[in-house]
């Protein structure tokens, strides 16, 4: 009677959502049902684990989720996703409500879930779900997370030998999964033309099996690429089982088994999210490479390498990054140092206000090579935002920028960070800030200033 009582108090909150903003999601209905029966989730009715599947990781999950629901759904499939929820046990509670009937019985061919990789353990629990696919393990959100191996750990506590694991063939620590079963589908990314290299001053990860030190080849993308452990021997595998060839960036193409694609979004850590939703939806969903094909021409998912923005005659291009993790950091730089004509570059990192107490750590920053960057003819840096800025300032200098080309502006004020736009020669202008401000700035503009 519980579960009955939490699942219609769900759906009540859910249809009064609806009421407000149609299709808004949230998981308000299924955090207040969760108080009213804690082990909701694992009541509902008609689903078969061996259909269900966890996204997780660091990097990609939102992506990667989106991709596979969107291409299962345009190949008939019937599917259950929180594409419109949060990833935690809320989120799969609201989702699981709105899409059963008022005794808790769910219809679909498919489960697929993108879950946050620190409270996974809580969502098996209630869902022990047999398929589990893995972007990465990264360093990100250091308040929340500590540090990859913290993560490693939480993951570790519920693998067992039934599960199906989907693991990015070329990183470390995702890769060492495959100890836990003997159903492991591997996928990766060839070397592309973005591919790159970083010298022996810059940290990467210990082998996740003997803890010494592990050496790449290149990375396809920050601390990701073929890889060997210099103790032990553990590397990645010379062909995984899915693996993204032949990328053109310029024409926005790659192949998979021979299968031409095109490329929705060009941006390098994408990649791996095409070949991970690939791999799962053959071998998950019975979905053929080749019937995948279709749906990659009306994949909508979020902005490209950059959004413009039009100001006086100034083009303004936004990368959007996340912020405490070096991976998209790493991809932005690398972006804007492949452009050889002179440039401004704007940085407008932030203190990280996801809970009290807020914190600066910037020490992404410090495991990305700039020095790219600063050889790319850039007329001058602007690094603005409280607090930050001197932070953002410093990583430059310590790479060798004079100084000279730096100006700093302790602000978040829209208006001074145009007045420092305006004053550039160049009309070629990079950003890298918080979307709230690149939103800010847009609406700026919008209203005619």
């Amino acid at each position: 009677m519980k579960f009955y009582l939490a699942l219609w108090y769900a759906k009540a909150i859910n249809g009064l959502i609806n009421l407000v903003s149609k299709g808004r999601g949230s998981n308000l209905s299924g955090e207040k049902a969760l108080k009213v029966d804690p082990r909701m989730v694992e009541h509902f009715k008609g689903i078969d684990y061996s259909k269900v599947v966890f996204i997780t990781g660091t990097n990609g999950k939102s992506s990667t989720t989106n991709l596979v629901t969107h291409i299962l759904r345009e190949n008939g499939k019937t599917v259950v996703s929180n594409l419109e929820g949060a990833n935690l046990l809320p989120g799969i509670a609201t989702i699981l409500a709105k899409e059963s009937t008022m005794t808790g019985k769910l219809k679909a061919d498919y489960f697929v879930f993108e879950t946050d990789e620190r409270y996974l353990p809580l969502i098996y629990d209630q869902l022990p779900a047999e398929n589990m696919l893995i972007t990465n393990l990264q360093k990100d959100q250091v308040q929340r997370n500590g540090d990859p191996d913290f993560i490693y750990r939480k993951l570790t506590s519920f693998m067992n030998p039934k599960m199906h694991l989907y693991l990015n063939n070329e990183e470390p620590r995702t890769k060492s999964f495959e100890r836990f079963t003997d159903h492991v589908t591997y996928y990766g990314v060839e070397k592309h033309s973005e591919s790159f290299e970083k010298d022996e001053t810059y940290p990467t990860c210990a082998c996740p099996k003997c803890y010494h030190k592990v050496d790449f080849d290149y990375y396809t993308i920050d601390s990701v690429g073929p890889f060997t452990c210099t103790n032990c021997g553990y590397s990645s595998e010379a062909a995984p089982h899915y693996a993204v060839k032949d990328v053109d960036f310029e024409n926005k193409t790659f192949t998979v088994e021979d299968e031409s694609f095109n490329m929705p979004y060009d941006l390098p850590f994408m990649l791996y999210n095409y070949s991970g939703a690939l791999a799962l939806c053959e071998r998950f969903a019975g979905v053929s490479v080749k019937d995948a094909v279709p749906a990659f021409n009306s994949f909508k998912n979020i902005g490209g390498r950059f959004e413009v923005l039009h100001y006086k005659d100034k083009t303004i291009k936004y990368m959007r990054i996340k912020q405490e993790n070096p991976d998209t950091l790493q991809s932005a730089l690398n972006i804007m140092a492949s452009d050889q004509e002179e440039k401004m570059v704007c940085f407008g990192f932030y203190a990280v206000s996801d809970f009290i107490p807020f914190y600066t750590n910037t020490f992404y920053s410090f495991d990305c090579d700039f020095k790219p960057l600063a050889e790319s003819n850039v007329e001058k840096y602007f690094c603005f935002s409280q607090n930050v800025c001197y932070d953002t300032a410093n990583r430059l200098i310590y790479e060798g920028v004079e100084s000279s080309k730096i100006v700093i502006k302790d602000t978040d004020d829209i208006k001074t960070i145009f007045e420092e736009i305006e004053k550039a020669d160049t009309s070629n202008i990079y950003l890298i800030t918080w979307l709230e401000t690149f939103n800010k700035m847009k609406k700026y503009i919008e209203e005619g200033n």
